[in-house]
């Protein structure tokens, strides 16, 4: 949580010594705007805009990490600099900050990723993404004015996009046991045997692959000799 961390302390510093940090903000085709695509997400109006970003940020972003181990770092990057990039590109004229880009391409990656791979357990975070943020949906659209849903829309595209891109990378559908044992005459996935190393049918195909391995290097050695 080390970018919660980050955003307070800009807020906090730009607050006591006021030093007018929000202007650097992203601004769409705007040449030093361009910093912007880094800076932007750091920078906040005021203490609720950076508490509600808090708020849905720690959550979704635990959720991410938790249910996404192996693709949580490389997601978390691409859309923290894709969504400020896409911003630069498509934003109305003016000055956008705050994180919600993130928040939106958090939460738009945890729903179509569960949806996309059909994965029961993480279809259920999808559920959750909708019954607790389903609201935010209507803010990419501009039915306010001085809210950037500019910036709303470019972190929900990427986040549907890195959905569909990392679709069939990192958790897979659990085997259930019922399942192996009618399947036992054929090959247990290798990242099912990485996970349950003690498992019987684990144990019973290594042992039948080390006899096959046996067996092909004693073919070798009968046809060099």
């Amino acid at each position: 949580m080390a970018f919660l961390l980050i955003i307070w302390g800009v807020f906090l510093i730009d607050s006591v010594f006021e030093l007018g940090l929000q202007i650097h903000g992203n601004r769409p085709r705007e040449i030093r705007g361009l910093k912007g695509i880094l800076t932007y997400p750091f920078l906040h109006s005021g203490i609720e805009h950076l508490w509600n970003n808090t708020a849905s940020f720690f959550t979704l972003n635990a959720l991410l990490f938790y249910f996404y181990r192996s693709l949580a770092v490389r997601v978390w990057l691409i859309l923290f600099i894709a969504s400020g990039i896409l911003l630069w590109f498509i934003g109305g004229t003016g000055n956008h900050i705050g994180a919600s880009g993130i928040v939106y391409g958090l939460a738009s990656f945890l729903f179509f990723s569960g949806v996309i791979r059909k994965n029961i357990l993480l279809l259920r975070i999808s559920l959750v993404v909708v019954f607790l943020y389903g609201g935010m949906v209507w803010w990419i659209l501009p039915i306010k004015a001085g809210i950037s849903w500019e910036g709303h829309l470019s972190g929900a595209f990427i986040g549907l996009a890195l959905a569909f891109l990392y679709r069939n990378s990192g958790p897979k559908n659990p085997i259930y046991k019922f399942e192996i044992s009618e399947a036992a005459h054929e090959d247990l996935p290798e990242w099912w045997m990485r996970g349950n190393p003690n498992h019987p049918d684990t144990l019973v195909q290594k042992k039948r692959q080390e006899r096959d391995t046996q067996k092909l290097k004693a073919k070798k050695e009968t046809h060099n000799n």
